[in-house]
């Protein structure tokens, strides 16, 4: 199959950009699943240890992908310890 690829990109050149932002769009996809799914609050992969991940949370972590202009160092809790 490798093959058949290089043959084809030997003969038409123009689908090698195709090829490359295809591959790097299928490449962070894959990425953003994985941190989906070992760094998110709501995931939980050890249930006898950890059952509710996200009780451990202060209001200092950030969880969020990307924040826009927040410095979570500075937060106050806003809410009572349960």
């Amino acid at each position: 199959m490798l093959a058949t690829v290089a043959k084809q990109l030997k003969s038409h050149p123009a689908l090698i950009p195709l090829f490359v932002f295809i591959g790097g769009g299928a490449a962070m996809s894959m990425m953003y699943l994985a941190r989906l799914g070992l760094r998110n609050p709501d995931v939980c992969w050890d249930r006898k240890n950890n059952p509710e991940p996200w009780q451990k949370l202060g209001p200092t972590d950030q969880y969020k992908f990307y924040a826009v202009n927040m410095d979570y160092s500075k937060l106050k809790k806003q809410g009572p310890d349960f």
